[in-house]
């Protein structure tokens, strides 16, 4: 994060009078990050599964498939950001896909979201990325919105196709 990013962040956390904790997440931190995912397949009409979640998580964890960031307010799990790494061909280049930012509907309007995205950026700037890949459903206004507030556009130039195999 930029001087004047972690500046702007820090002001926002002090004007809603709040303790922000992030850290990355590590195995001791597997039962309130897999909460936090059950919750978000939940979000998205999903069953609510707490063992397949914590499996998810662990074997993402354990194989460094992912980096997760957690997130905490005052001591309490608000949310968390994953991100799996990629390649573009046509660049020749690392990047990162943002797959899942959840913030926990108490938390919500308190900064947590724009933290982890600035943490995601930065991580990706660390890693030496060229840009940093998300989506989200059409309906998801709200996380949209959080989105274009940090700068990003939305890619019209290209379809993506998916198929259950």
């Amino acid at each position: 994060m930029e001087p004047q990013e972690a500046q702007k962040s820090q002001n926002f956390r002090e004007m809603k009078n709040i303790e922000m904790n992030m850290r990355r997440a590590d195995l001791s931190d597997l039962a309130v990050v897999a909460q936090l995912f059950d919750e978000y397949r939940v979000f998205y009409r999903k069953e609510s599964d707490l063992l397949a979640a914590t499996a998810f998580i662990r074997e993402r964890i354990e194989k460094g498939e992912s980096v997760i960031y957690l997130v905490e307010v005052e001591g309490n799990a608000a949310g968390f950001v994953q991100l799996y790494p990629s390649f573009s061909s046509v660049s020749m280049t690392r990047i990162w896909v943002l797959n899942d930012l959840y913030v926990n509907s108490v938390y919500r309007s308190l900064g947590v979201g724009r933290a982890l995205m600035d943490r995601a950026e930065l991580h990706c700037r660390e890693a030496g990325a060229a840009r940093l890949d998300l989506g989200t459903e059409r309906s998801n206004t709200l996380a949209q919105g959080l989105y274009k507030s940090c700068g990003y556009e939305r890619e019209d130039g290209f379809y993506f196709y998916s198929k259950t195999v």
